[in-house]
């Protein structure tokens, strides 16, 4: 090769020009740049010779000048239309006369640049180029202009995740709204962190990225992790740093379709006939509805009155959601898939929408409502003695709280003497199941509250008012499932196995109270479902079901399904196998409602104690998880919370100790107590 010759090479990719210098061995060249770099190259790393004539290296500059007057892509095109019927293969000094009409060495050069970069038109073969077929051309417009849509999206999420950043408001495209879902997914894998009590490194592994979300948070600058996504959420405001991941993460409709929604309001403007033509007018007596304050889902309401022959009778009045719907309807298919409505710390999740839920079917003060009612009479010693059931209509005088009632027995009040009866009923009913081998065991439950990220954490009391309205909703229970039992009728049945207690000297040698209590409760089965009638060792009863709840549960639902149609002498809804199959689907959707309920309580309950660092708890010492390693399970009495906690000392089982958090990390599901002594504990309260 001639000294001063001007040949093209690539730097990484970069095109170069550079004038030869001399040989390099016997193959290669020393060749010269505009910068007055050298560089050695092999013969396959020239990508053009430009011929005709010799240069020095200060010329390259006004080479390349010259040249970069004729470098417009859009003239292949026109050279293109001339050859693509032809399909005859161009040389760039030949593309430089079609072009130009001239071909000296800069057009001759200006033509290979634009035929090396060209990725439309022309494809390269060998030291040629050949023009590409119409339909090939077509394709490739086609693919850059999804790619320059692509760009642009990308650029304008970029430009819309500025503003997020920023704390601005921002309204989230169609697409951007896919990217931001598929992160939202893969963030609330850190749930498994929790839920398998593995690590972040261990999930993130476990878990690869899926390609949008890789490509989003590379896009981001973004570490692509569950935790990582989890973080641009919090950052893009799009979720709080205590969003629930494990309702995220769970198969839990947060929403209602808005199908679902339309027949709700349907149902409401136009409400359906009722089924129930001949209901029995009860509008006479007076109803008292008992719940807590915040209760917008008021589904039962208790009365009483003195027979003419002297007996008491006792009503329990369930509220009737299927005045309002039909089985396998849309609201009954939407209710079933979500099993029950979901009680958080946050607020609820509702099994029917809340125009219905807190509206018509509620049993609302001073309304006439439908109702299914239960008429008891019981025995001096507390059975039931004679009961009907009927499809009713109601008007609930008042609307009372436990603390209401409470302090209604306290006081006495003369002007409700039904309260009173009906708080003697419940007594005679606790202390007939007990004679029957019920079991109590009492333990405290913690009630956590969040408001505007407010925690609060209450014991719920097991005052007078919820013994009495737990003890008719068991009555009620009772009742349902006796007439099923009687009149064949498959029902949700509810029962639990007879426990295999300690004996009374293995109890007796535990310390009294919550140490015995908790024993107890780790010797309970767990309660089963059948569509057969079971006996339910721990309430003490013969055959039970749940039939108080109907609007928040959806196996009582169906226990006033299969009873209403009984009661009106039409064929049952649900067959045996019919209703075991539906139970089957219910019964896997309220595990999984109980676990994210569960998990999500304990979120909050540790996050109350990091907030609450220097607060001195008093805990019992429930019971050893591994004795050998010290670790027990510890009851905070002031909150209700039992948590393990690991001693550095030997500890006795019911003792009293005072602790501080040491260490609490919710995320992870980390707490760790520290124990301190009288005088740290003085000094902590001053």
């Amino acid at each position: 090769m001639e000294k001063g010759t001007l040949v093209e090479f690539r730097v990484q990719g970069d095109r170069r020009l550079g004038v030869v210098e001399k040989p390099d061995g016997k193959t290669r060249w020393f060749v010269i740049d505009e910068r007055s770099q050298s560089h050695s190259l092999a013969p396959r790393q020239i990508t053009y010779t430009v011929s005709g004539q010799t240069y020095k290296p200060t010329e390259i500059k006004s080479f390349q000048e010259q040249v970069k007057d004729y470098l417009d892509p859009s003239s292949l095109e026109i050279a293109w239309e001339l050859l693509v019927e032809d399909g005859e293969t161009v040389t760039p000094k030949e593309m430089a006369n079609l072009l130009f009409s001239d071909s000296d060495p800069t057009l001759c050069y200006a033509a290979h640049c634009l035929l090396s970069d060209d990725k439309m038109y022309f494809k390269q073969k060998g030291e040629a180029y050949e023009p590409r077929s119409a339909a090939a051309v077509a394709e490739r417009k086609h693919q850059l202009e999804v790619e320059a849509l692509r760009a642009k999206g990308h650029q304008e999420f970029l430009e819309r995740v500025e503003q997020a950043l920023k704390g601005e408001s921002v309204e989230w495209g169609r697409h951007d709204r896919h990217r931001i879902e598929a992160v939202e997914k893969y963030a609330a894998l850190l749930a498994d962190i929790v839920r398998g009590g593995v690590n972040y490194d261990t999930v993130a592994r476990a878990y690869p990225p899926p390609a949008p979300v890789l490509e989003t948070m590379t896009m981001l600058g973004r570490p692509a992790t569950p935790q990582g996504a989890f973080q641009l959420l919090i950052d893009l405001g799009c979720w709080s740093p205590h969003e629930n991941l494990f309702l995220r993460r769970s198969s839990i409709p947060v929403q209602f379709p808005s199908k679902v929604l339309e027949v709700a309001q349907q149902r409401l403007d136009f409400p359906p006939a009722d089924l129930d033509r001949d209901r029995l007018d009860l509008t006479h007596l007076k109803v008292y509805t008992i719940d807590d304050e915040s209760t917008t889902e008021i589904d039962d309401g208790l009365s009483w009155e003195r027979l003419s022959d002297g007996r008491e009778r006792w009503w329990v009045h369930i509220a009737d959601p299927t005045r309002w719907l039909e089985p396998e309807d849309e609201l009954d298919l939407e209710a079933r898939k979500r099993g029950s409505t979901v009680y958080l710390p946050t607020g609820m999740i509702p099994m029917f929408p809340e125009l219905l839920a807190t509206g018509p079917m509620s049993l609302i003060q001073g309304k006439v409502c439908c109702a299914l009612s239960f008429g008891i009479i019981l025995n001096q010693a507390g059975a039931v003695e004679d009961y009907s059931i009927h499809a009713s209509l109601i008007k609930p005088t008042y609307r009372l709280t436990y603390e209401d009632v409470d302090e209604m027995l306290e006081l006495g009040v003369e002007a409700e003497p039904e309260i009173e009866a009906i708080a003697n009923g419940a007594s005679r009913r606790k202390q007939w199941r007990y004679a029957q081998g019920a079991i109590s065991i009492n333990m405290p439950e913690a009630m956590i509250k969040v408001k505007n990220d407010e925690i609060s954490i209450d014991i719920l009391d097991d005052s007078k008012s919820r013994q009495l309205v737990a003890e008719m909703m068991i009555l009620a229970g009772e009742v349902a499932a006796h007439y099923g039992k009687t009149n064949n009728i498959p029902l949700p049945f509810r029962g639990q196995p007879q426990p295999e207690l300690p004996p009374d000297e293995e109890l007796l040698l535990l310390p009294a109270g919550f140490v015995r209590a908790c024993a107890m409760r780790r010797c309970m089965p767990k309660s089963e479902m059948s569509i057969n009638p079971l006996r339910h060792a721990g309430l003490g009863l013969d055959t039970y079901t749940q039939a108080t709840s109907p609007i928040r549960r959806y196996s009582d639902l169906l226990t006033h399904f299969q009873l209403k149609a009984h009661l009106r002498g039409e064929v049952l809804p649900f067959t045996a196998d019919q209703l075991k199959e539906v139970m089957m689907t219910v019964t896997a959707i309220t595990q999984e409602l109980t676990m994210v309920e569960r998990q999500t309580n304990r979120y909050w309950a540790l996050e109350y104690l990091r907030r609450h660092p220097q607060q001195v708890w008093q805990v019992t010492v429930l019971m050893w998880l591994r004795e050998d390693s010290n670790l027990a399970l510890i009851l905070l009495e002031d909150l209700g919370l039992q948590l393990p906690m690991s001693f550095k000392r030997s500890v006795n089982l019911g003792e009293q100790i005072l602790v501080k958090v040491s260490h609490a990390d919710p995320q992870k599901d980390v707490i760790q107590f520290q124990e301190i002594i009288y005088q740290e504990a003085q000094s902590a309260a001053n």
